[in-house]
């Protein structure tokens, strides 16, 4: 079974930076996308950010220029750095890896922006 670490929210204030780190294990393929979402009090799960095996990256428009997200593939890890924070990025952070149609979360960290 498959499993989700993630480390690296907190609290930062407007116009800060954070980076996030998401340790998979027990992944049946390399072969995979992983993605970042995030859910704000109140509100719907949304993307954030997602990259393939191959590299190939996905952004919401609302953090295009402002987050980057990367993998290892050797350690099966995904980075989210997130530049310029707004009070708006303020939500739990959740990991994802999509593998076989089948998602794995992460426990979720929270990132709180203080304006």
């Amino acid at each position: 079974q498959a499993q989700l670490v993630e480390s690296g929210g907190g609290l930062v204030q407007a116009g800060g930076s954070l980076r996030l780190s998401c340790a998979a294990s027990g992944l049946r393929s390399p072969r995979n996308t992983m993605a970042w979402y995030r859910q704000a009090p109140g509100k719907q799960r949304d993307l954030v950010a997602s990259i393939t095996s191959g590299g190939t990256t996905n952004y919401a428009d609302s953090v295009k220029g402002r987050f980057s997200i990367s993998r290892d593939n050797g350690k099966n890890t995904v980075f989210l750095q997130m530049n310029s924070l707004k009070s708006e990025d303020t939500a739990v952070y959740y990991c994802n890896v999509r593998l076989f149609a089948t998602n794995y979360w992460g426990q979720g960290t929270q990132v709180t922006v203080s304006s």
